[in-house]
């Protein structure tokens, strides 16, 4: 059995070339592989290692190919392989594969039809272009940081989400299906710049809507959508645990007064933000005196945007998530493919190998005979 025994999905067929990096590369070339593209993941290892299982989930449902992109025969591999694939992703800094010869001008030399999508923080161009950063960094730029915080303290970084996975990753597949469509139309290719900061400033729309109509003030803690109102926070439990209220809707908060005993009792309106302050600690005091499991029973059966907060390993094994299989827990827990698709659903394919194992499998796959192969490795393409 080989990896492509694994391969189903709505992007069947798909060809990706995937130049190794870190976080939002990674991520990208995962969802596009669950979804059924065949990835070749090109990296520093060895050609001859043991397909041992690693940890690293972000690095499933393709081989991984060494390849030294520095060597002479490494690089024309990757132009061959280029010839015959529909996606290029690389994550490295502007100008890197250019002075490798990989650049976007190269690989369409071979392929005018490939989608060459270039995953940054800052972009390709600008002032900061060139400069280091992390997803805190590129967020910070963009806007998306400030406001995210309790009220009177500093923001507050939402780990990696916002800008490596959210802003990147997701705007970079988001590109390449656009531009591949386009390509397949056209039968020309061209280039994606996905960037952080770009693509978490666009997640900020919604966020400019409100400051443009006056219905947000910059900042942090005191607007409904960001801990300010006492019908959207987290609530600490009896048992110390937390639990989501999301009541913004009339019906909704009425649902939820009357779960905690306050229906009929003369309250300020849900809108007077004056109130909020008095009525968050109305909602504490009354929140603390039962467990988040009591809780999530009084608020089981009513819609009233009451939910458990779960960590991590809890959600894995959570009725809510068991029952829609949301993680795969046989082995290893991790995330099963989203979306779902009613016809062509994805799947999870290999887990993550070891650097360099499934070189000989995944070229195989792509054509590249053994004795072709074999002058490579000789040639030192492999590392």
């Amino acid at each position: 059995m080989t990896y492509t025994d694994f391969v189903s999905g709505p992007l069947e067929g798909l060809k990706v070339i995937e130049l190794a990096g870190i976080g939002p590369g990674p991520y990208a070339c995962m969802l596009l592989a669950d979804l059924g593209a065949d990835v070749l993941r090109l990296e520093r290892g060895s050609a001859g290692a043991e397909p041992t299982t690693t940890w690293e989930l972000l690095n499933r449902s393709r081989p991984s190919v060494a390849v030294d992109l520095k060597n002479d025969a490494g690089r024309e591999l990757v132009l061959e392989l280029s010839e015959q694939a529909d996606v290029l992703i690389e994550g490295f800094r502007p100008g890197v594969t250019e002075r490798l010869g990989l650049g976007p001008d190269a690989i369409r030399v071979r392929n005018p039809r490939l989608v060459y999508g270039r995953m940054t923080g800052f972009g390709q161009d600008g002032p900061l272009a060139l400069r280091a950063g992390h997803d805190i960094n590129y967020i910070a730029v963009s806007g998306a940081l400030w406001p995210l915080g309790r009220v009177g303290d500093r923001p507050l970084p939402p780990m990696n989400l916002v800008g490596d996975f959210g802003g990147g990753a997701l705007f970079l597949v988001f590109g390449v299906v656009a531009a591949v469509l386009s390509a397949r139309a056209t039968g020309e290719g061209q280039v994606v710049d996905a960037a952080m900061v770009d693509g978490s400033a666009s997640i900020m729309t919604q966020a400019h809507s409100f400051l443009n109509a006056g219905l947000w003030r910059e900042e942090r803690g005191v607007n409904f959508l960001d801990t300010g109102a006492h019908f959207y926070e987290v609530y600490e439990t009896k048992d110390l645990n937390y639990v989501a209220v999301g009541a913004i809707e009339a019906k909704f908060y009425d649902q939820l007064l009357r779960g905690l005993g306050l229906e009929g009792e003369v309250l300020p309106a849900q809108m007077d933000q004056e109130k909020w302050p008095m009525m968050k600690r109305r909602f504490e005091l009354i929140f603390v005196t039962k467990t988040r499991d009591e809780w999530t029973e009084v608020f089981g059966e009513v819609d009233a945007c009451v939910t458990p907060v779960l960590s991590p390993r809890e959600a894995a094994y959570h009725p809510y998530n068991t029952k829609r299989n949301v993680f795969a827990t046989e082995s290893v827990v991790q995330p099963q493919p989203a979306p779902r698709f009613s016809k062509t659903p994805g799947s999870i394919g290999q887990p993550p190998q070891t650097a360099g194992s499934g070189t000989r499998e995944g070229l195989a796959n792509w054509g590249i005979s053994d004795e072709r192969q074999a002058a490579l490795r000789d040639a030192g393409a492999f590392g």
